[in-house]
């Protein structure tokens, strides 16, 4: 007698990046709308929810974190402290990591974001859930990062692990190469603009750019894909650009052919010029040309989204030779104390002073409105940031632009809304 035929392997449909993430840290296959429960890599808390992190843990759950490693506090909202409130809190926060072990960075050694980059604390395949909002940016190297609350981020410092909804999936493909001046903080507005404010909530943005972009740049897009209402975004790893860094790519990360999307958009890069986001929506988004002429009476160049060293870069190629127009002020943080110090020791930051830049401590400065260059009614400040919702910055009645950081130098340098070629043109 024969051996019976084998029964037929169940066919399994094709996954997006984000099913295949969940389902390999959850160890079951899930898909689009189902509940993935999934070990957690690493958790960040930031100095303005620490307080209620700690309450959580301690007086909710009455527990200590499961593994003290996976757990980080970053002081980088308010830093250094503003009022005494403040002081208070991030005294707690740093005596509450002594006692349990977890992971401190302090004062000046930056955002959050660019701090777990540098420090390896979050890589491709990982979940990464953060206190912030812009949590997504760790979908530059592939880790599903994603931001929630101090109860969520509470019970996953406890457990090791988190129930996620397995989030639908928007496609965004990259075609042709960008034109000299125009760079990720516009492609990512422009994406924003095609998108809308909300075009993505709860999803995840998928994006499939090859092996364009540096890690930073892919920073900057993921950054912002909570500008679209995403729970994560996902730079697809191509070419040698993650393992340049030295990031292991598993293969099973990247989305299979065939996988479901609800919405796929192509961006050609050759067709884009420089973009700014005007109030107080970030899918406001217009060409930086239409908005020219604009008087401005700050520019703060930094944040998580564009406070790296390129991006500092990119604004000292522009200011050199160059002073700040004596009604507008230039702010400019480093996200981190590496970016600083790297900063330093190429000349950036003396280009940048020279032109009249005021430097800040590394982190999030003025970004959220609490310190280091709050807005007077009626101002208005050209940002590299990420938001610019009224009162983000101050008082309700400034209004913020968002651009690129050789935009936002050139507006420095003009008093007014200006292109690096007007700059050229002046001269």
């Amino acid at each position: 007698m024969t051996d019976p035929t084998p029964a037929p392997t169940p066919h399994t449909p094709p996954q997006t990046m984000a099913e295949k993430i969940l389902s390999h840290r959850g160890h079951h296959t899930v898909y689009a709308g189902q509940l993935a429960v999934v070990e957690v890599d690493q958790v960040m808390v930031v100095d303005s929810i620490a307080q209620s992190f700690i309450e959580r843990m301690t007086r909710d759950l009455a527990a200590v974190p499961k593994f003290p490693e996976r757990v980080s506090i970053v002081i980088d909202h308010v830093a250094p402290a503003s009022t005494v409130s403040v002081a208070q809190a991030q005294k707690e926060a740093r005596e509450y990591a002594q006692q349990t072990g977890v992971r401190l960075f302090d004062v000046g050694r930056g955002i959050c974001h660019q701090v777990l980059m540098e420090e390896g604390l979050a890589r491709p395949g990982w979940i990464v859930l953060g206190s912030d909002s812009h949590s997504t940016t760790y979908g530059a190297v592939a880790a599903f990062g994603t931001g929630m609350g101090a109860t969520d981020i509470a019970l996953a410092a406890a457990s090791g692990k988190i129930w996620l909804r397995v989030p639908e999936s928007v496609r965004v493909t990259f075609t042709g190469d960008l034109q000299t001046g125009v760079s990720a903080k516009d492609v990512a507005l422009e994406m924003i603009r095609r998108l809308g404010a909300d075009g993505a909530t709860y999803m995840s943005i998928e994006m499939h750019a090859g092996d364009r972009f540096t890690r930073g740049e892919r920073m900057t897009l993921a950054n912002l894909c909570v500008e679209a209402g995403a729970k994560v975004g996902l730079v697809v790893p191509g070419g040698e650009i993650l393992t340049d860094y030295g990031y292991d790519v598993p293969e099973w990360i990247y989305p299979d052919d065939g996988a479901s999307y609800v919405q796929q958009i192509e961006i050609d890069l050759s067709t884009l010029r420089p973009r700014m986001s005007a109030p107080s929506e970030v899918d406001n988004v217009h060409d930086v040309a239409d908005l020219r002429g604009i008087k401005v009476d700050q520019v703060f160049i930094g944040t998580c989204t564009n406070g790296r060293l390129d991006d500092l870069h990119a604004a000292a190629d522009v200011l050199r030779g160059h002073r700040v127009d004596p009604t507008t002020r230039l702010l400019v943080i480093p996200a981190s104390s590496q970016v600083m110090e790297d900063a330093m020791a190429d000349g950036t930051l003396l280009t940048l002073i020279q032109a009249g830049a005021v430097l800040g401590t590394p982190g999030c400065g003025p970004c959220m409105g609490r310190h280091q260059g709050v807005l007077a009614p009626g101002e208005v400040c050209v940002s590299t940031s990420n938001r610019n919702f009224i009162g983000r910055m101050g008082d309700k009645d400034a209004k913020v632009y968002l651009a690129s950081p050789a935009v936002a130098a050139a507006t420095a340098i003009m008093g007014r809304v200006a292109l690096p070629e007007d700059i050229l043109n002046a001269g």
